[in-house]
């Protein structure tokens, strides 16, 4: 059998070369980033196609319906994503579909591809949010300049909402007692106002407070305010709409 290495078998008084111990273990690739997904919905298969084609030459992931009612049974992803979507369809039109993609996937940026000059129309898309409204023809350098943008639109949405959900999974680890604190004190009263407040005394606010700015990792009073701000807590001391039950 030919050996797969040309190193020499140990033989007959030969001995084969130790281990090394305590090596340090080879490093694994760092994980590869799924690449962003562009959605097109088009009941033209020609443009789905070539829209697709397009997609794909500039390195991102593209996912073709041909009605807006398929795209809706697509689970939401957690990539950047758009939509490149046909502002006339016969089951549901752009700006129908514009209004249900707003309201259940924020993150997704829509870029409109209209055959026609629509000026009402195209005021009305951009009022409700979209990244862009294309006129055909157009050339592939302008929609692939829309979709980045869209697709950097949708990054920056996907981050400000995990470091959200992180801030008020940290908010969710207060005790009930420490939330009514923090709430008294981004609102402005002193240790001793607080414990008055909730008639305790001001060496417990004081432990309370630590505790806070522990758990949230907040590194200044301000900083607590802004995530209190983000929360929307007001002195009352309610719950964040996401938290109140």
């Amino acid at each position: 059998m030919t050996p797969l290495t040309d190193a020499a078998p140990p033989g007959p008084g030969r001995r084969p070369a130790p281990r090394r111990v305590g090596s340090a273990p080879a490093r694994s690739a760092p994980p590869v980033q799924a690449p962003p997904v562009v959605f097109v919905v088009d009941d033209d298969i020609s443009v789905r196609e070539a829209l697709e084609l397009l997609v794909r030459s500039a390195g991102w992931q593209s996912e073709t319906f041909p009605s807006a009612h398929l795209f809706l049974a697509r689970p939401r992803t957690a990539r950047p994503s758009c939509l490149v979507l046909d502002v006339s369809m016969p089951d549901l039109n752009g700006l129908e579909l514009q209004t249900q993609v707003a309201a259940e996937r924020p993150d997704m940026p829509i870029i409109f591809l209209t055959g026609y000059g629509d000026v009402p129309m195209t005021v009305q898309a951009m009022k409700a949010g979209a990244a862009e409204f294309l006129t055909k023809p157009f050339s592939d350098a302008v929609l692939l300049e829309a979709i980045g943008h869209a697709l950097e639109r949708s990054r920056v949405a996907l981050a400000e909402e995990a470091q959200l959900n992180a801030l008020r999974d940290r908010y969710a680890s207060l005790s009930r007692r420490e939330r009514e604190v923090m709430a008294l004190v981004v609102a402005g009263l002193l240790n001793k106002q607080v414990g008055g407040e909730l008639g305790i005394s001001e060496i417990t606010v004081k432990a309370h407070r630590g505790n806070v700015m522990r758990k949230m990792e907040a590194v200044s009073l301000p900083d607590l305010v802004n995530m209190a701000a983000r929360l929307r807590i007001e002195a009352s001391g309610g719950e964040p709409p996401s938290l109140a039950g």
